[in-house]
């Protein structure tokens, strides 16, 4: 539950006037001689220039890794800024869609990004859903997950021998896989596609349920309540960190049995909201408005900020006091 927050009493008053390549990937990293900076680059500038193909939603990743940022250790600060490609400029934030933006070109990606459940149970099980479509196991978001966060700390078990991996892609994939993992319909059901093949109308606009997850929620939410300006949300989601959801941060933070990455316990509580929030109220062919939008977008808020709060804690762990990293 939100507490009264300014961010909450806007919703309140504004409801009021509304009715093999997975574990080896190709290495293009740091080893390279910097080139491979001017390829990822180019191919941020130009995929950004086109529509439709995001995840959560350019405005949703964007969010949760600028969220991040504001939670980052001071060993993680400097890690993450080491291996961030030249284009980044320091900010995280800006390549958290590059996932996205080169699943043309990293074909064997595509099923990283997600989970299919079994229809209607509203669980998810690892061994049981955790493959791609051709049964490989582990190829899926919480697979991916623990891979990078590996691939990650790998490079301090030697400091003095060069990593096999592209630990800037690494770090790229694994900040937007955990932001993913906390969109309810990338842990959706098998059958429909996570939403991708229910039909609905989100007020006057043709779409599918899991592009009104992805993107309208948060697109509707910034033009009616801020201005048309993304800082101003990310801003009233960090007051509502600090404040309505303080007394939750160290529990969305911590893993259990001492992991580095536990992204077994957000797939489960997607699933669970998916069940209860996306799914519901939202049948084919239906047309979703003001009383699906001002119930949904709280849900989609606070994953935003769990998801932005436990990057920050997994990048934290992962680059605990460690020596600079050995890529040259």
């Amino acid at each position: 539950m939100h507490s009264c927050t300014p961010l909450n009493v806007l919703h309140y008053l504004s409801s009021l006037f509304l009715s093999f390549f997975f574990f080896f990937p190709p290495v293009i990293g740091r080893d390279m001689g910097g080139s491979e900076f001017v390829w990822i680059g180019k191919a941020i500038l130009l995929l950004q220039l086109i529509p439709g193909i995001l995840g959560w939603g350019k405005d949703g990743h964007y969010t949760v890794c600028k969220i991040a940022q504001g939670y980052l250790s001071e060993d993680a600060s400097v890690a993450v800024k080491e291996l961030l490609p030249d284009s980044a400029q320091g900010d995280l934030a800006s390549v958290c869609s590059w996932a996205d933006e080169i699943r043309f070109h990293y074909h064997w990606s595509g099923p990283l990004h997600y989970i299919d459940t079994p229809d209607f149970r509203c669980n998810y099980n690892y061994s049981r859903d955790c493959h791609n479509s051709a049964g490989q196991k582990n190829m899926c978001v919480t697979g991916a997950i623990s891979n990078y966060t590996l691939q990650l700390m790998s490079a301090y078990k030697d400091s003095n021998t060069e990593s096999k991996y592209n630990l800037t892609e690494a770090l790229m994939f694994l900040s937007h896989f955990i932001g993913d993992i906390h969109q309810p319909l990338h842990v959706g059901f098998t059958k429909d596609e996570g939403g991708n093949t229910i039909t609905v109308r989100w007020y006057r606009r043709k779409t599918n349920l899991h592009h009104v997850w992805d993107n309208m929620i948060i697109e509707s939410a910034v033009k009616m309540f801020y201005g048309s300006d993304l800082s101003m949300m990310i801003q009233a989601i960090q007051r509502n960190i600090t404040d309505g959801w303080s007394n939750d941060i160290l529990p969305w933070e911590s893993c259990s049995l001492d992991q580095t990455a536990c992204p077994d316990p957000y797939a489960s509580e997607s699933i669970n909201l998916a069940c209860k929030f996306a799914y519901r109220n939202a049948a084919p062919g239906s047309t979703l408005e003001d009383d699906y939008f001002l119930s949904r977008l709280p849900v989609v808020e606070k994953r935003l900020a769990q998801g932005g709060v436990r990057l920050a804690a997994t990048l934290n762990r992962i680059f605990a006091s460690q020596p600079s990293i050995s890529q040259e």
